[in-house]
């Protein structure tokens, strides 16, 4: 699966837009058609940092976009209740979308928790396990769930959190933003599923740093998003790339290295 380099990563409007809204779907809706159009693929966050946006499907039909089953990935968290949940899977089934990337997700003060037990969950919160055993044994062969992996996090945990939820039925990976070579992303390849490796593509190092919990170096070169890219295809040539924080301005498919040769 992914047979393309590239899965571009685009938000959504904020549902609180005011009179900006239609403006800012056209935006969405032209960084959609680009990004399908030089082969990429595309994938919105289902409500990041707990922010209240439109979903993909949501924009989909507001704007009569193109669905390419092979090429959307629909983010879906637990931050829904168990109808908008099934709501969601039942329009991407009719749409024909296949790939979802489940994550437990952000929550915020406007978003509801889905209720384990509504999926079959022994938690008092709903994992990211349980909502792919539900997806999986609800709509059987209806889709790819795919998970997130954080390299930045104790591998004697998060290598079988990750197997859990591999059992769980999750069939591909997509990492969080790495810069070069990941020994432990080079680990969770070796349990066999195949892995998008995430680039950030902005140039605020600063807020990379922050966004992955780590600290930055005090001696630390300028960071230049299209040399990490390049490292990033040299030693995963093999894997899809997820791309963040992308700057859509005119001509930026020049910055893609597997779109120029």
């Amino acid at each position: 699966m992914f047979d393309y380099p590239y899965i571009c990563e685009i938000l959504s409007p904020k549902r609180d837009s005011g009179e900006r809204l239609e403006i800012l779907l056209d935006g969405f809706a032209k960084k959609y058609e680009e990004a399908l159009a030089v082969g990429c693929g595309v994938s919105v966050p289902d409500n990041p940092m707990g922010q209240r946006r439109f979903g993909l499907l949501e924009c989909i039909k507001k704007r009569g976009l193109p669905v390419d089953p092979d090429r959307v990935v629909m983010n879906l968290n637990t931050f829904h209740t168990k109808t908008e949940m099934d709501q969601l899977l039942n329009a991407s089934a009719e749409l024909g979308i296949r790939n979802i990337l489940v994550v437990r997700g952000d929550g915020g003060p406007d978003l509801p928790r889905l209720d384990p037990a509504a999926i079959g969950g022994k938690h008092t919160v709903a994992t990211t396990p349980d909502l792919l055993r539900y997806i999986n044994s609800s709509y059987p062969d209806q889709f790819e769930t795919g998970v997130a992996f954080n390299p930045y996090k104790k591998m004697s945990f998060e290598l079988p959190h990750l197997e859990s939820k591999i059992k769980a039925g999750a069939t591909f990976i997509i990492t969080q933003p790495i810069i070069g070579a990941n020994a432990h992303v080079d680990a969770a390849k070796k349990l066999g599923l195949p892995i998008v490796v995430e680039a950030w593509m902005s140039d605020n190092i600063d807020l990379f740093y922050r966004s992955v919990g780590q600290k930055k170096a005090e001696a630390e070169p300028d960071y230049d998003p299209v040399n990490n890219l390049r490292e990033l295809h040299a030693a995963y040539p093999d894997c899809c790339v997820y791309l963040a924080l992308l700057n859509f301005k005119s001509n930026w498919q020049e910055s893609l290295p597997e779109l120029n040769g």
